[in-house]
């Protein structure tokens, strides 16, 4: 068990007979009445957000996820298949459980997959990748790299807003929380 008042983010809860991932929180300490602990949860089997107030003091539930180190390999229909470096075993993840993060895998690509005991949560990517782009309209000469920005089309899929300077066969550095442009690689 774990007090409200310890938060952080980042942390893991259980809490209603879900497993939540603590977002932001903030301690409130009223003029009148008790002091509660505001918090912002995102439930990891179904993606939700959620926000909850707790009273001081309160006690939750610590999670226990174990992140193992696997590797991407490759999409069979709507499944898809990840294989542990270690003991290869392999692992298969419906497409709707991580539906967001299918937009910055790439084949052979190394990720974090999330475990809760033996159920899989989900794959947990690093805080930015590299993708080469595929669509993109040419530059025009005169073009300045703070002059604006145009949609370009990456290799998995994801479209992007880059500035004017960004040509197909360019490799991007792609931040994997809001889905931008971070620079060139």
């Amino acid at each position: 068990m774990i007090s409200v008042n310890d938060f952080r983010t980042g942390l893991t809860i259980e809490v209603d007979g879900g497993i939540w991932r603590v977002m932001d929180f903030q301690h409130v300490k009223p003029g009148k009445g008790a002091a509660f602990v505001r918090s912002k949860l995102r439930n990891l089997r179904t993606g939700a957000v959620q926000e909850k107030t707790f009273r001081a003091g309160e006690k939750v539930a610590k999670a226990q996820i174990e992140n193992r180190r696997m590797q991407y390999l490759y999409a069979n229909g709507d499944q898809h298949v990840f294989m542990d470096n270690e003991s290869y075993e392999q692992i298969e993840l419906p497409a709707s459980t991580i539906e967001h993060e299918l937009k910055f895998l790439k084949e052979n690509m190394e990720v974090h997959i999330m475990m809760f005991q033996t159920e899989t949560l989900g794959v947990e990517l690093p805080n930015t990748v590299e993708l080469k782009v595929v669509e993109t309209e040419p530059g025009i000469k005169g073009d300045t790299a703070s002059g604006g920005s145009k949609p370009a089309i990456l290799e998995t899929g994801l479209s992007v807003q880059v500035p004017f300077f960004i040509n197909e066969g360019d490799v991007l550095i792609i931040n994997t929380t809001d889905s931008s442009y971070v620079s060139r690689a």
